[in-house]
């Protein structure tokens, strides 16, 4: 591996870690006010950023002028992404905050990831032919769910929360598949900010009518909210960008999958949560579940 793709390598790691921690933030962050409150202010913040990495890109002669005159690049195409991406992006967001107050941050990160699994596996309904080695990832991240979540339990039946953080990784499936189709369409950063912008304003809406949000709230909760809104929307997704460039798709994707890892390192350390012999094999045969996922199959020649 040359010093780039160790650099580029590096980048994702960060932004694995950044998404990992982010967990405990979000947390911490519920105990002073609603999902809906911290979904806005995180995502007024992210705004706010993304809006001025694009000046700053701008000034830097780091945008694609040629492609359409003005700032906004193939804006048609742009609104029509950012809210179809936005709307599934809040959903997913709205139902991990409402999970996270219910249970450990290291299950959330991992069910959360669930998501590098079912993103090939919605490929099916695209015409797409997943290979045996898909369903045997699918099978063993259903028994490390089971050992996770159901494990020593007298009911077969999973929590509300339980439940959200596997909803949240069905939207964020969707999201990630709208994303790949508008993506290739439109420039990246400016994508990422109406999407962001979407997410805003719906959780904005949402919080006034289900919510009473205060200043003491924000006050309280300021560095979880900046430290999502600023290093979990703005520096990590700049460091996808920039890191995802020129690398490997299967180097990029085992280094991202660290997020779950981070989380579950994090929730330890920052906040004392601990998980049971159980549930530790349950995390490691889903982690097992999404790496192998990401490996190439080797072709027959």
């Amino acid at each position: 591996m040359d010093k780039k793709q160790l650099r580029n390598t590096l980048m994702l790691v960060g932004c694995a870690f950044i998404w990992g921690t982010a967990f405990v933030a979000q947390s911490i962050g519920g105990d002073y006010m609603g999902p809906y409150t911290f979904l806005a202010g995180r995502s007024w913040l992210a705004c706010v950023f993304l809006l001025g990495l694009m000046f700053v890109l701008r000034k830097m002669g780091k945008t694609n002028n040629a492609a359409e005159p003005g700032f906004w690049q193939n804006r048609r195409v742009l609104i029509k992404g950012g809210i179809c991406c936005g709307t599934a992006l809040f959903a997913a967001s709205a139902a991990q905050q409402i999970a996270i107050g219910t249970t450990s941050t290291a299950k959330a990160g991992f069910m959360t990831a669930l998501y590098v699994v079912l993103v090939p596996v919605a490929g099916i309904f695209l015409g797409s032919r997943p290979g045996v080695k898909l369903w045997c990832c699918v099978g063993v991240s259903v028994v490390g769910l089971y050992l996770l979540c159901l494990a020593g339990r007298d009911t077969l039946r999973l929590t509300g929360g339980e439940w959200l953080l596997l909803l949240c990784a069905v939207l964020f499936t969707m999201q990630i598949m709208l994303v790949n189709h508008f993506s290739p369409k439109v420039d990246g950063i400016q994508l990422s900010f109406v999407q962001f912008f979407v997410v805003a304003v719906l959780s904005t809406i949402f919080m006034f009518v289900f919510e009473t949000p205060t200043v003491a709230q924000f006050r309280d909760a300021a560095v979880s909210v900046a430290y999502c809104g600023i290093m979990s929307s703005g520096v990590a997704y700049t460091l996808q960008i920039v890191g995802q460039k020129e690398l490997d798709p299967t180097i990029a994707s085992l280094a991202m999958c660290l997020e779950s890892v981070f989380s579950a390192l994090a929730g330890w350390l920052i906040l004392g949560q601990t998980l049971s012999a159980t549930e530790l094999c349950g995390c490691a045969l889903m982690f097992g579940a999404i790496v192998a996922c990401q490996l190439p199959e080797k072709k027959r020649g």
